[in-house]
């Protein structure tokens, strides 16, 4: 899976955010631990843990896609 940052320069450093995943940002002091640190919040933000997530509603359903 090939995921689009927006990166963005500092005077300090460098952030970037994933506009596919709302929320999903990170930073680095040099381009490269950017990439490894932005790389770990794409890894965390979509593996998310939802073994016991339990529908709000007596409608709601848990589905699962491929992407």
């Amino acid at each position: 899976m090939q995921i689009k940052i927006v990166v963005h320069k500092e005077a300090e450093g460098f952030w970037a955010e994933v506009p596919s995943i709302p929320g999903c940002v990170s930073q680095g002091d040099t381009m490269e631990e950017l990439l490894v640190n932005i790389q770990e919040a794409i890894e965390g933000c979509l593996g998310v843990d939802v073994e016991n997530l339990v529908p709000m509603g007596a409608d709601d359903k848990v589905l699962t896609i491929a992407i």
